[in-house]
């Protein structure tokens, strides 16, 4: 296998959920090919990852977990008696994997194919009598099953299902679906699940088997099949026609990871990180899919289009407490090009001292560079490093007082355009080490005397800050060379390859982040020197949230010197923003709002099945966002909106929260700068 080094970046785990054939059509068995992809994954694994792997029987056990967190997450198709049966594969999952063995796997699997098939059958068989829902009772429907037992009969199972349907019926019926509608549009949303689980193939089984072997190493580790091998590809050309937005699974639902930058989701500004989309339509006013309980790639696919047409997205809101709070958006799909993705520059002008003060700000979406032309020897290739070299220079001859990188949203990108545009604000030194399976520390550093700017310098970041990201933030921080303020950020700290297997491809943690200072930037990230509140709850998004991720550690730190102290001026520096905040009507927001997005988590654990009470609790959460978002907007003099989620549409309303987020970080730049002086 010759692995070629892929471009660091916030790696997204798709995991390709498929489902199974009925019962009574012959089992799904592996080939020879993927047999053998099996043997040479287990090779890969164990003698070239980083971590320790050696596919024992603990090993074995957290295999067989995680394969059964990806086919049923909320316990709701297989029995204990299955669990009970096929419980063997906890301790023989590495060895068969290991030798290719992949019949006693796939026979679970052919298992869950059966019980997943009489759970929808179930369903189907109760709409098609025609149910009249009664809304009047005191059941309620416990949201996270995660941790519950595994259901001892059918008949348990039932009674779970009839408070599922039941829920389904009841979210549609406050989302002011006709009566007549509830039942025609639950059948057809359960039959058309059944005729995509007749169409599932051997490399179906194959992918969610993969996932469930590389996802108990750790999240960024993937077997790619030859076709998601063929669709990552298209992915890293950034020529893949959609929306622009990297998805993954969770449980039945289909959930935003990240925007790409400079995409049209991200243009747009309607969909967010986080939230999970309920149903896909085609044009202005295509009939829409329904797509819970959908396979990833199949919902993909729809969203997938033509550039220039229309794609309409249900969607559940990131900060919605409760399903039915589902908003509709559209989107034009178009092809994501480097242009779009380019630094770029802008002025913040602050009010100090009865005179304008100009702070620069360069916004990097993403750290690239033009591989091809560079390798072809092109003098004039694009990449971050040189394109923020120009706007330095174009804002000095602005003469501004100092300079922010806006560094938010960006997931990372080429290792190299970290290190080199870290030179740009130290004059040669080490910038990160990296550290291989083997335990090897290479360092790499910026050995090009002088720099580009050495005035005062803040980076603003949040936890979508990933990566080659974290690496710059997290060298200007150690240097003392600038202010890090914002959230803290994704905290990946590892660095995948990809390497071709005889039957698929195979994307595999092999090295490690480390600062300066010796500290990696995994799972932690990097802390802000001054925090701003967050909007994103760390629990759902960032490396901390994904299963298995590799621990935080350190190495030995380098020699380096500092450039300066920001520590020293730092409780006046808070002292100053809090004094601001405290009269933002945007940070009074984003602060209110995240206190009350975490409340309702906290406080929704169940759903009520009466349909006065969850109006009741549903108007009540959404009372509180709306009296939040429409006491920002008469503090800023904006039009109050009678919905909460018209906000997201709104660009009057989404634009000045980060705005608020950019002036103050220049407002905190500036007061950096002060205080240098009058020392």
């Amino acid at each position: 296998m010759s692995p070629r080094v892929v471009a660091s970046q916030l790696a997204i785990t798709l995991l390709w959920l498929a489902f199974s054939l009925p019962a009574s059509a012959a089992p799904i068995t592996s080939t020879s090919e993927q047999q053998q992809a099996s043997r040479e994954v287990s090779e890969a694994l164990r003698y070239g990852h980083y971590d320790d792997v050696t596919m024992d029987q603990a090993w074995s056990k957290r295999a067989f977990e995680r394969l059964l967190k990806l086919l049923d997450p909320q316990h709701v198709y297989l029995l204990e008696s299955d669990i009970n049966e096929f419980s063997g594969l906890e301790d023989s999952f590495g060895d068969d994997i290991k030798e290719g063995n992949l019949d006693p796997i796939y026979a679970f699997y052919d298992r869950f194919q059966d019980r997943l098939e009489a759970r929808l059958n179930y369903a189907i068989n109760q709409l098609r009598q025609k149910p009249v829902f009664d809304f009047s009772g005191n059941e309620r429907m416990v949201l996270d099953r995660e941790d519950s037992d595994w259901a001892a009969s059918s008949e348990e199972l039932d009674a779970l299902w009839d408070k599922r349907i039941k829920n389904s019926a009841l979210t549609m019926s406050l989302s002011n679906t006709a009566d007549d509608d509830i039942v025609k549009q639950l059948l057809t949303r359960y039959e058309n699940q059944l005729n995509r689980i007749r169409q599932t193939k051997s490399e179906d089984v194959m992918s969610v088997i993969m996932s469930a072997v590389t996802g108990s190493i750790d999240p960024h580790t993937e077997y790619l099949s030859p076709s998601q091998g063929e669709s990552f590809d298209i992915q890293m050309k950034l020529s893949l026609e959609g929306i622009g937005a990297l998805l993954q699974s969770e449980n039945e639902y289909v959930k935003v990871a990240s925007l790409v930058p400079g995409g049209p989701a991200d243009k747009g500004g309607a969909l967010k990180p986080a939230d999970r989309i309920v149903a896909v339509g085609q044009g202005e006013d295509g009939e829409m899919t329904n797509v819970i309980g959908m396979r990833l790639d199949d919902v993909v696919d729809l969203i997938r289009g033509a550039k220039g047409s229309i794609v309409r997205l249900e969607i559940i809101p990131a900060k919605a407490v409760d399903v039915t709070q589902t908003h509709v958006i559209k989107i034009k799909r178009d092809t994501v090009k480097l242009e779009d993705q380019a630094a770029k520059s802008q002025i913040v002008t602050l009010e100090r001292d009865g005179r304008p003060v100009k702070v620069g700000v360069i916004t990097v979406p993403a750290f690239y560079v033009d591989f091809e032309a560079w390798q072809a020897g092109r003098q004039d290739y694009r990449s971050t490093t040189r394109d923020v070299r120009k706007l330095i220079e174009k804002l000095k001859d602005q003469d501004v007082e100092g300079i922010v990188l806006d560094l938010r949203n960006d997931g990372g990108g080429a290792l190299q355009e970290a290190n080199s545009m870290i030179g740009l604000f130290i004059d040669r030194g080490p910038t990160v080490q990296v550290r291989d399976a083997r335990g090897r520390i290479s360092l790499y550093g910026d050995t090009d005397r002088g720099v580009a700017y050495d005035g005062p310098l803040a980076v603003l970041v949040n936890r979508l800050s990933a990566s080659a990201s974290e690496i710059f933030a997290g060298a200007i921080q150690d240097y003392g060379r600038g202010i890090i303020v914002g959230t803290r950020t994704f905290g990946k700290g590892t660095v995948q390859t990809m390497s071709d297997l005889s039957h698929g491809e195979l994307k595999m943690t092999r090295a490690k982040f480390y600062r300066i200072t010796g500290k990696s930037t995994q799972m932690k990230g990097v802390t802000p020197d001054i925090s701003f509140p967050s909007m994103l709850d760390s629990e759902e998004i960032g490396e901390s949230a994904l299963d298995n991720a590799l621990p935080w550690d350190t190495v030995r730190p380098v020699n380096y010197r500092r450039y300066g102290n920001p520590a020293r001026w730092m409780s006046e520096l808070e002292k100053r923003h809090e004094q601001r905040a405290s009269n933002d009507p945007n940070f009074r927001y984003l602060e209110q709002e995240a206190r009350l997005a975490r409340k309702l988590r906290e406080q929704t654990s169940s759903v009520s099945l009466n349909k006065r009470q969850r109006k009741n609790e549903m108007d009540a959460q959404e009372a509180e966002q709306l009296s939040l978002e429409n006491q920002r907007r008469r503090a800023l003099k904006l039009p109050e909106i009678k919905d909460w989620t018209d906000s997201r549409d709104d660009k009057d309303s989404a634009t000045p929260i980060d705005e608020a987020e950019l002036n103050e970080s220049a407002a905190i730049l500036y007061d950096y700068h002060q205080l240098m002086q009058d020392q």
